[in-house]
């Protein structure tokens, strides 16, 4: 589905609902790091791909590129993983 038909939740659900965002190994391409995101209960959400976010996000220093993979992410959460 492309971003522009997917639906996301607003940012205010997705950051109660978000408890951390993980880059991680992914485990089909170990040259590719991916951004696990989980809630309270430590269930896993969704994942980002770790290039192609940094690459919305654009260059930064590493306090800089943090907090906007994180705003990033929580503006990106679709509303699907209610279904979870």
């Amino acid at each position: 589905m492309a971003e522009s038909e997917m639906k996301f939740l607003p940012f205010q659900e997705a950051a109660r609902l978000v408890a951390a965002i993980q880059e991680e190994e992914n485990v089909h391409d170990q040259d590719r790091r991916i951004l696990t995101v989980y809630d309270h209960d430590e269930r896993e959400l969704c994942w980002f791909d770790f290039e192609e976010v940094l690459q919305e996000i654009g260059p930064g220093d590493k306090e800089q590129q943090q907090a906007a993979v994180q705003n990033y992410v929580l503006h990106h959460i679709p509303e699907w993983v209610l279904d979870l």
